[in-house]
């Protein structure tokens, strides 16, 4: 079991350090787009109560209208200065519309690579910590400590 620790641990480190790899790499990109203007066709905003903790969460969507084709606004914080008929600033990247350049790059393959080891970080850490408790435990009980 020993062994076992010590490999959690070390497949731990090496998920956190790919992770602060990506995160510089997601940070870094270079990501092409096009500014163009759109028009707003229409705006909504939805709310959700986690039902444990009641916290609200708001979904808010934005339809635009660019060169005859309709798209949704990715990566919209608030519907202050989006209403229907009002022109904006949007970002053309893979015939997606963005609100901003986060949008884009939160989106890539990178980042998305970022997120998974994010994600693995935070689980290979607490799977050691909870089989290092283990271990532990299991030594006292011999009488090993």
């Amino acid at each position: 079991m020993k062994n076992k620790v010590a490999l959690m641990w070390g497949l731990t480190i090496v998920c956190f350090i790919l992770t602060v790899i990506f995160w510089f790499l997601m940070n870094n990109q270079n990501i092409s787009y096009e500014e163009v203007m759109a028009t707003v066709t229409n705006t909504s905003s939805r709310e959700v109560v986690n039902k444990k903790t009641h916290n609200k969460t708001t979904f808010n969507t934005v339809m635009v209208k660019y060169e005859g084709k309709e798209y949704e606004l990715h990566n919209v914080h608030t519907l202050t200065g989006y209403y229907k008929g009002k022109s904006v600033k949007a970002l053309l990247s893979n015939n997606k519309l963005y609100a901003n350049e986060e949008g884009i790059k939160s989106t890539s393959m990178v980042a998305i690579i970022y997120f998974i080891f994010l994600f693995g970080t935070f689980g290979m850490l607490m799977l050691s910590a909870t089989y290092t408790s283990k271990l532990k435990q299991k030594k006292k009980e011999l009488g090993g400590e």
